[in-house]
């Protein structure tokens, strides 16, 4: 019998270029994500009540002076806000989903699971039933700003408790609930005490909308998720290393629960500030991380970026959906993000049960 030929290991400059190969491919990947939430984006725009053409519109964008003043009302004050929130909504609620997933090492972990959007319902709840203004200083966004308040106050509560008892990620799933469960009770008072008009505006905001949207609202959700971001790279290795275990992580040189508890409350900001704004938005903070990860990896050079990308793109192609399913009105936009996100969600399970089937046969 003769021997079976060894397998020759690959050089090292193979290995590299197998490196490179895949880093090129990730980039593209991700700039080909934000290409079609661009162009998602530039059709939410177009698409409206009034009958706008491509020209009408982009004359109305980039040279207000010479367009029709009704055009430009239409595109500066109506659709652009509502475009430009869904983006950075969008966005925010996916890395606000993909970081919680991350330092929980949890895949159902999001602003829902959390207590986050049933604290911010509840805020708003609170605030067009009984009139209450939480912040004074913030009185200029009335519901948002009593919505933003309970959102983070249900945040503070989970990292109060995790920080005291340890911040391990059983405790803060089941604090999470446990908020979930409180707020949820406290919204259906609301609405059991409320009038019927104020019964119609409570559910109208928990159904989630994009049409609330102005431009200091829009100012103030960029400002939250441009300072974000960059923190959330330079710890991107630490939050990649964490995706490993935490006894690892450990070993790496990353200090866990510091870092659980840091980006805890970092992420909390942005998605309070994203909820308290559009409403309660299913599902986007929940598929679009699982998209960016099986695009790019855990990687979190590419998988922040990815994420990003994929949630604006999903929230912008929402928006745009709910203005074509009703000719002349616009359904909320977190009906069709749970519409849309269920079988979605749904195909990313069964994609990743077929993947580890055939990787054990």
């Amino acid at each position: 019998m003769t021997a079976a030929p060894a397998l020759a290991e690959p050089s090292t400059h193979e290995v590299v270029l197998a490196h490179r190969s895949r880093m090129r491919r990730k980039r593209l990947t991700v700039t080909a994500l934000a290409v079609l939430a661009l162009v998602v984006a530039v059709a939410d725009v177009v698409v409206g009540g009034e009958s706008l053409s491509i020209v009408e519109t982009v004359r109305a964008i980039f040279a207000p002076w010479s367009a029709p003043a009704a055009d430009t009302e239409i595109v500066w004050h109506i659709r652009m806000p509502m475009t430009v929130t869904g983006i950075l909504v969008g966005a925010a609620l996916s890395l606000a989903g993909a970081e919680m997933q991350t330092i929980l090492n949890n895949p159902l972990a999001e602003p829902y699971t959390l207590g986050v959007s049933a604290a911010a319902s509840f805020g708003a709840a609170l605030s067009l039933v009984v009139g209450v203004s939480a912040v004074p200083v913030l009185g200029v966004l009335g519901t948002a700003g009593t919505a933003w308040v309970f959102a983070l106050l249900a945040s503070a509560v989970i990292i109060g408790f995790s920080a005291a008892r340890g911040p391990d990620t059983e405790t803060m799933v089941l604090l999470g609930i446990a908020m979930v469960f409180l707020f949820t009770a406290l919204l259906s008072l609301m609405q059991y005490v409320a009038s019927e008009a104020q019964l119609q505006q409570v559910v109208f905001w928990t159904l989630g909308s994009l049409t609330r949207a102005s431009w200091p609202q829009v100012g103030m959700l960029a400002v939250v998720v441009l300072a974000a971001v960059p923190l959330v790279l330079r710890a991107s290795w630490k939050l990649t290393a964490m995706r490993l275990g935490d006894d690892r992580a450990r070993a790496l040189g990353v200090p866990v629960a510091r870092m659980r508890i840091v980006v805890l409350a970092g992420i909390s900001l942005v998605a309070a500030t994203a909820v308290s704004i559009a409403g309660s938005i299913g599902f986007v903070g929940l598929v679009g991380p699982h998209v960016a990860r099986m695009l790019v990896g855990e990687d979190h050079r590419y998988f922040v970026a990815a994420s990003l990308s994929g949630g604006a793109f999903l929230l912008c192609a929402s928006s745009l959906a709910a203005k074509l399913i009703v000719p002349g009105v616009v359904v909320p936009v977190g009906i069709i993000t749970s519409i849309v996100g269920v079988p979605v969600f749904l195909a990313l399970i069964l994609s990743r049960r077929r993947t580890r089937r055939t990787l054990w046969t």
